[in-house]
């Protein structure tokens, strides 16, 4: 088994292919972090805990006259609080007699084959074809009877650990939990960078570095969602760490709500990562006998890289995460018809535009917001899912027939957690919002939030997802979600009980989406909030695509995609082709370069079909033709950062090569043009340096060496703006 206990030191190993993961049980009881790194075949490395005497550094009562053993210096696998560890801790609790102590002491532990599962949350599943087990390790606070069991699971093959925690009132108080963290792990150092990925609404997951430095860096989301202003994914690496090379740690949290992360370097020079539920407004009332699970925290550690980083992320939620049958299957080129007519149609024009895209290739037309209840604007409607007879005759079922008739699928958007104050729905149950009484409204998009923490909302939800997709023939489904949640306060919750509304608000969520995937496998859900503000491997459990951002211009979509490929799979990624000159940005850029971007991700179209050349509609119908071509090439090949486009102005480059090394797509858009320019040089990666390959269209033949090392020239012709790709195949072996 990847796991095994070490009874002559108490230690427990985790192992994997490439990496180890070490922890002991001290002599008092106390868990402690030993390593976390690349594969070591030691089993006892007690002597990396060096004990001292430090002053202002407390000793526990266990102790006794040993004044060496502090928790305010000791790396540990799961904090305590209260008890002379004045670093961030992994949990708070306050006690029946008001006390805010936990002092968690190993008490049994417990190896297991297969993946454990979260109740009411997603996490990685183990396939039957996978090598993985599970590691339980309770540890009890003596004086209240708390205990938190810690769960390690390990895929050995694939080099990912995931974490969680499950916390259990076994006393007879009533307390009341206000932080648990998924996730702690203690570094003896902090000679490292930090990666994270901070935005804003139509520019989410850029990426910012930073030196890790003395005190607290904390990312995290207060907003209801894992939002676009952060990212629940952060990278921890050496100082020279770059693409190929270097020691990387991943954090990456399966949690669609308020979530932290936190980076504290202390006094000594020693590093904590917490990662968890964002513990604002958070409280959980804990009866005797109540449990509480935190979510899956995945971890990831490589020595090659932020590229091997991202190929282990990208493998494991391909193949462990996503439950659609859609997660392996080629997904279906769209049209949406959001930027077409907006809120302005009837059927006519939704069926003139949909007749108009049939000759570009598509496979699916998606008729987005406006649909519904008095929805001329957002201003009203949300949350009245009945059908506009004035704009759509037929309704949803013979707009879809009609559409089918085309030989295209039929998708829909629709917006379910939310609901308008000039709506049926409102006017009938304002109590099922999220709104603290006697207080002014706080309104986003001019729309209020339904509170999904109530058993009837989650209901009446489940029913209106489950007659709408049941009545008509619809493959697709875009579910949205368009604005930060505020005025949190629940009318089904005691005063006492308010802080636990966020969290349940998130598991409500989760049930809706439980039960309509499972009862509607053939539909392909696709995840949106305002695009990418809830785009974390949670959504991805039930959603195997995510609109990647509202920002459909294809320059600033280099960097939106750049920072999402870190952990986030392409075939996850929704990118549309759009109108130029562009909605969001104005400029200008040529069909072939949104298309090339767009095909970094699942590709769609985002236009009126109807203005298009019959030339423009044609060279779209080869764009989808070259994709669905290329398409296991680029949803399950390996994937390379060619160049950072925060530090090279001059273009951005990306590269998909096939598991066996075989093929390989090069994508290239040129960012920045200057008179009489020296020659560019793209170098490439990932290829078979042994083997030889030939340019698809090109005459000669090359060595993978030389590709990687001398490159491929840029042509000198390329404007600004415009992109090249080059396709690679092998045609010999073996020199």
């Amino acid at each position: 088994m990847a796991i095994r206990y070490q009874a002559d030191s108490n230690t427990f190993i985790l192992e994997t292919k490439d990496c180890s993961y070490l922890m002991k049980v001290s002599r008092y009881g106390n868990l402690l972090h030993l390593y976390y790194g690349k594969r070591i075949p030691d089993s006892d490395v007690d002597y990396l805990l060096q004990l001292q005497d430090r002053g202002f550094s407390p000793n526990p009562n266990e102790a006794g006259n040993d004044r060496t053993f502090s928790l305010d210096f000791l790396q540990q696998e799961f904090s305590t609080d209260g008890k002379g560890d004045y670093r961030s801790p992994s949990i708070e609790v306050i006690n029946g007699d008001g006390s805010a102590i936990f002092s968690g002491k190993v008490v049994d532990y417990q190896i297991d084959k297969g993946k454990y599962r979260i109740e009411g949350m997603p996490s990685l599943w183990a396939a039957d074809s996978d090598r993985a087990d599970t590691l339980k390790i309770r540890l009890e606070d003596r004086e209240s009877r708390a205990s938190v069991t810690l769960f390690y699971g390990v895929f050995e093959e694939k080099n990912i650990i995931t974490r969680s925690v499950r916390f259990e009132n076994g006393g007879n108080q009533l307390l009341n939990l206000n932080r648990l963290m998924s996730a702690t792990v203690d570094y003896r150092d902090s000679e490292y960078d930090l990666i994270y990925f901070p935005g804003r609404h139509m520019m989410e997951r850029e990426f910012e570095r930073t030196p890790i430095r003395s005190g607290l860096h904390s990312i995290g989301s207060s907003r209801g969602t894992s939002s676009h202003q952060y990212n629940p994914f952060a990278i921890v690496c050496e100082r020279d760490a770059g693409e190929d090379h270097g020691g990387c740690w991943g954090y990456s949290l399966v949690y669609s709500g308020n979530f932290l992360f936190e980076a504290e370097k202390d006094q000594f020079g020693q590093l904590r990562i917490n990662m968890g539920i964002n513990p604002k407004h958070f409280s959980f009332e804990m009866k005797p006998g109540e449990t509480f699970w935190a979510p899956e925290a995945v971890l990831a550690y490589s020595d090659q890289g932020f590229s091997g980083l991202t190929h282990l992320y990208h493998d494991i939620y391909r193949e462990n995460l996503c439950r659609s049958p859609y997660g392996k299957r080629p997904r279906p080129v769209l049209i949406n018809s959001w930027e077409a007519a907006y809120f302005d149609f009837d059927e006519e024009k939704i069926l003139e535009i949909a007749r108009a895209s049939v000759d570009m290739g598509v496979d699916l037309f998606v008729l987005d917001d406006g649909w519904f209840g008095k929805r001329d604007d957002d201003n009203a409607g949300l949350g009245d899912w009945t059908v506009n007879r004035k704009k759509l005759k037929d309704g949803i079922e013979g707009l879809s027939e009609k559409i089918h008739e085309m030989g295209l699928q039929f998708g829909i958007w629709i917006e379910p957690e939310m609901v308008s104050e000039d709506s049926e729905l409102y006017r009938a149950h304002p109590e099922w919002c999220l709104r603290a009484p006697g207080r002014p409204m706080t309104r986003g998009r001019n729309q209020l939030v339904l509170d999904l923490s109530r058993e009837d909302v989650c209901g009446y939800l489940i029913d209106v997802l489950d007659a709408l997709l049941s009545n008509a023939r619809i493959e697709y489904l875009k579910w949205d979600m368009n604005r930060s949640i505020s005025d949190v306060w629940s009318g089904l919750l005691p005063r006492e009980r308010q802080g636990e509304a966020m969290h349940r608000y998130v598991l409500g969520l989760y049930r809706i989406l439980e039960e309509i995937t499972e009862k509607h496998p053939q539909v392909l859900f696709c995840g949106c909030s305002g695009g990418g503000g809830r785009y974390d491997p949670a959504m991805l459990y039930y959603q195997p695509e995510i609109w990647c951002s509202d920002n459909t211009d294809a320059v600033n979509r280099l960097k939106i995609q750049y920072g999402t490929s870190f952990a986030y799979p392409v075939n996850t990624m929704e990118a549309h082709v759009s109108v130029c000159p562009n909605h969001q940005t104005g400029r200008s850029v040529s069909l072939k370069t949104r298309g090339v971007v767009a095909m970094d991700g699942v590709l769609g179209y985002e236009l009126d079909s109807r203005k298009l050349s019959e030339e423009e509609k044609a060279f779209c119908r080869r764009q989808v033709e070259f994709y669905k071509k290329h398409y296991r090439l680029i949803a399950e090949g390996d994937y390379y950062r060619l160049s950072n486009p925060y530090e090279n102005p001059r273009y951005t480059a990306w590269q998909h090569v096939s598991k066996d090394r075989r093929e390989s797509l090069v994508s290239l858009v040129l960012t920045d043009k200057e008179g009489n320019a020296g020659q560019l040089y793209v170098k490439l990666k990932g290829l078979d340096p042994d083997a030889w390959y030939e340019v698809e269209g090109k005459e000669g033949r090359y060595s993978g060496a030389l590709f990687m090392n001398a490159g491929i020239p840029v042509p000198a012709s390329l404007g600004e703006y415009e992109s090249i790709q080059f396709v690679l195949r092998t045609v010999q072996e073996k020199k």
